[in-house]
């Protein structure tokens, strides 16, 4: 089964999505296989007017797929959100797999926390196995800094890699 952990925080623009970035730097330089999840609240679009297949789904395709020797990309027109399991479960071929934005799903996590946005801790700490912050936390959660990616790593390597 291939490990699953999500990076949460209680705000948005806490530095999720940079310390998900360092992560994959350093996995890959480890040479781990990664698979990234970014949950989103609205709409969005991954694709624009002018393009192929912007066309196809705009005409009504219900499914639109565009391959290449590098890339595969699936656009599928929903009409109720996927649980997160549902869509791990079509991932394969990697080491790991991290989540953005998950915060209420029961994985294990990773909490990205800065004083300037909220000095509080929303994860369940039987799910918390990190808090990647700049202030002081009262609980036995191994903290690490910004900059302490490299440690950070190491840890998700011992808890859930062994390799």
């Amino acid at each position: 089964m291939i490990p699953v952990i999500s990076v949460v925080g209680a705000e948005s623009n806490v530095g999720k999505t940079t310390v998900i970035c360092k992560i994959i730097k350093e996995l890959k330089a480890r040479d781990y296989k990664v698979a990234t999840i970014k949950h989103h609240k609205g709409n969005f679009d991954i694709d624009y007017p002018g393009k192929d297949t912007w066309e196809h789904y705009n005409s009504g395709a219900d499914t639109v797929i565009i391959s290449s020797p590098e890339k595969l990309a699936r656009i599928e027109r929903r009409y109720e959100e996927y649980e997160l399991d549902e869509i791990i479960s079509g991932i394969n071929n990697v080491d790991i797999i991290i989540t953005e934005g998950y915060k209420t799903c029961h994985k294990y996590k990773i909490e990205v926390a800065r004083k300037c946005f909220s000095q509080k801790i929303i994860s369940k700490e039987t799910e918390l196995f990190a808090v990647v912050t700049d202030f002081y936390v009262k609980n036995n959660i191994p903290k690490f800094s910004h900059e302490n990616i490299k440690e950070l790593v190491d840890l998700i390597e011992e808890k859930f890699l062994n390799k």
